[in-house]
């Protein structure tokens, strides 16, 4: 685990920004339209990122056992952190993504901690790209905002090997989308896919390599 790696938040809210003002050239090149971020998205989407980088700098393991209520704050985070909900709403959709989280079948935590101490030895890229999968794949593991904590659950363990974050931007927006859009229609369903990577996990497991950049992580 790396003890050096620390979060350029600023240069992340840039590059969501610009992908935002870009969006009408991403949804150009998709095969299914995406609805931009809005600024309250971005400034959810960036609590999220200050989250995680809070957990690594206190050598908080978000993947531990006992510790996956912080999973479900992050994906509180990047719905609500701005919305302007009352307690009552807040509490009330918790309590129904809580209880989605642990009992899904085939698709809740527990599903996922399967997958990863049965990947325990695969490279880094291959099992944050299979992280992400399992969130996205059906049955989903949140109710809601499973590509924003996906991607950060992703960027989470690309920090603790010392990798730059995943960060949506304009120049890999298609490759992020295109294959997300294959992989949430797809189902856990076979054991098989607990050790083979299926095609579209492998095109994120590249995408994550050749993403790497420090223009993310402060010097």
């Amino acid at each position: 685990m790396s003890k050096t790696v620390k979060l350029n938040l600023d240069a992340i809210r840039a590059s969501l920004v610009n992908t935002q003002q870009n969006f009408d050239k991403i949804n150009a090149s998709l095969t299914v339209e995406r609805k931009p971020p809005s600024d309250g998205v971005i400034d959810n989407i960036m609590a999220g990122y200050a989250k995680i980088d809070e957990h690594f700098a206190k050598g908080v393991d978000l993947f531990k056992v006992g510790n996956s209520e912080l999973l479900l704050e992050l994906t509180h985070l990047v719905l609500f952190h701005n919305s302007g909900r009352s307690k009552e709403e807040n509490k009330s959709q918790f309590k129904a993504t809580e209880k989605h989280f642990y009992e899904a079948k085939n698709g809740g935590i527990g599903s996922l901690m399967e997958w990863l101490a049965v990947h325990e030895k695969s490279n880094i890229w291959q099992r944050a790209a299979g992280t992400f999968t399992h969130v996205l794949s059906q049955p989903q593991l949140f109710i809601e905002g499973n590509h924003r904590t996906g991607s950060l659950m992703m960027s989470y363990m690309l920090m603790r090997e010392g990798h730059s974050p995943f960060v949506l931007s304009y120049e890999n927006a298609k490759h992020f989308f295109e294959p997300a859009e294959l992989i949430k229609k797809s189902r856990k369903k076979t054991l098989d896919e607990y050790f083979h990577l299926p095609k579209q996990t492998r095109k994120f497991a590249k995408l994550l390599r050749d993403e790497q950049t420090k223009h993310y992580l402060k010097k």
